[in-house]
C-alpha cells in the first residue's frame, strides 16, 4: 500500500480566477497535497475538448493571495491529461474538478466542462469527481462556496478509501446554503433536464446576420431518486457515470431488425 498522501489535482472549466476553484483547492489541503491546474479563461459549457492541432503553453500563477496555481491556454480536460501525462509531480490519484457556480444534472453533464473534466480523469483509470453548486438564478453578489467544498472534501476521503470502478466517475451536486441546512447525501440516477432554447437571429453595424442561442432557463423534472429530486428536496445529489455509453438493453432489438449493407436490405 502506498504510506503517501494521495496528489489530488484540482481543476475547473470557469477559469482559474474563479471563486470555486479557491475554495475546492482549500478545502481538499487535509486530504493530501494540492495542485491547481486550470485553464487561463472560462470554457463553460465546452464538452470534452481534446487539444490537438496546436501545441499548449502552461504557467504558474497564484489563486487568492497565496495559492500556487498552474494555468493554461486550453479546454479543462487538457488540464487534466496535461497534469496526467507528468506534467506535475509526484503522479496524481485522483482529480476534483469544480466547484462550478451553476448545478449540472441531467443532459448538462454532455456540455460540462466541469464534468467532462472528471470524465478525463476516468479515461486515464483514475478517480473523478465534479462539483457543482446549484445557486439560486439572479443569485445578486458573491455565492458562498464553503459547503458544498466541505462536502466535497469529505466524499474524496471516503471514496478514496473505498475506490471507484475503473471507467466510473462522480457527478456531486451540492444544495446552496450553509452546510448544516443540508438535509443528507442521496446517491442518485440522472434526471431529465428540459432546455428551452430558440435561435435569436439579429444583425451586425454592416447588415450580416449573426446568431445567438438563447431562450429561457433551462429547468427539470424532480422525480423521487434522480438528480433533480434530491437537490428540489434538500439533499446533496451524488451520481456515479459511467464511459460507456452503449444501450446494451437495445442491442438485441437493433439486431433483430437485420440490418445490411446491400440494396436488399433497404426498406425503400
Amino acid at each position: 500500500m502506498d504510506p503517501r498522501p494521495p496528489h489530488i489535482l484540482v481543476t475547473n472549466d470557469d477559469g482559474v480566477a474563479a471563486p470555486g476553484l479557491l475554495a475546492l483547492a482549500r478545502a481538499l489541503l487535509p486530504v493530501g497535497p494540492v495542485t491547481v491546474l486550470a485553464p487561463d479563461r472560462n470554457w463553460s459549457a465546452s464538452g470534452h475538448v481534446k487539444t490537438m492541432h496546436r501545441p499548449l503553453r502552461v504557467w504558474p500563477t497564484e489563486i487568492g493571495a497565496d495559492f500556487p496555481a498552474l494555468t493554461t491556454d486550453g479546454a479543462p480536460s487538457d488540464c487534466v491529461a496535461l497534469a496526467i501525462l507528468g506534467l506535475v509531480e509526484p503522479a496524481v490519484d485522483v482529480v476534483v474538478s469544480g466547484i462550478n457556480p451553476h448545478a449540472n444534472l441531467g443532459h448538462d453533464v454532455t456540455y460540462s466542462g466541469t464534468v467532462t473534466a472528471a470524465m478525463e480523469a476516468a479515461i486515464a483509470g483514475l478517480p473523478g469527481m465534479a462539483v457543482s453548486l446549484d445557486s439560486p438564478e439572479g443569485h445578486d453578489g458573491p455565492l458562498d462556496y464553503s459547503a458544498a467544498a466541505t462536502v466535497a472534501a469529505r466524499l474524496i476521503r471516503q471514496i478514496l478509501a473505498h475506490g471507484l470502478p475503473r471507467g466510473i466517475l462522480l457527478n456531486l451536486n451540492v444544495p446552496y446554503g450553509p452546510l448544516e441546512s443540508l438535509r443528507g447525501l442521496a446517491v442518485t440516477r440522472q434526471g431529465l433536464r428540459l432546455y428551452r432554447d430558440a435561435l435569436v437571429r439579429r444583425q451586425d453595424p454592416r447588415g450580416r446576420p449573426y446568431y445567438w442561442i438563447g431562450g429561457d432557463v433551462p429547468s427539470g423534472v424532480a422525480d423521487p431518486g434522480t438528480d433533480f429530486g434530491a437537490l428540489a428536496s434538500g439533499y446533496v445529489s451524488l451520481t456515479p457515470l459511467q464511459l460507456d455509453l452503449t444501450a446494451h438493453d437495445r442491442l438485441a432489438e437493433v439486431e433483430s431488425w437485420g440490418l445490411r449493407l446491400d440494396e436488399a436490405g433497404s426498406t425503400a
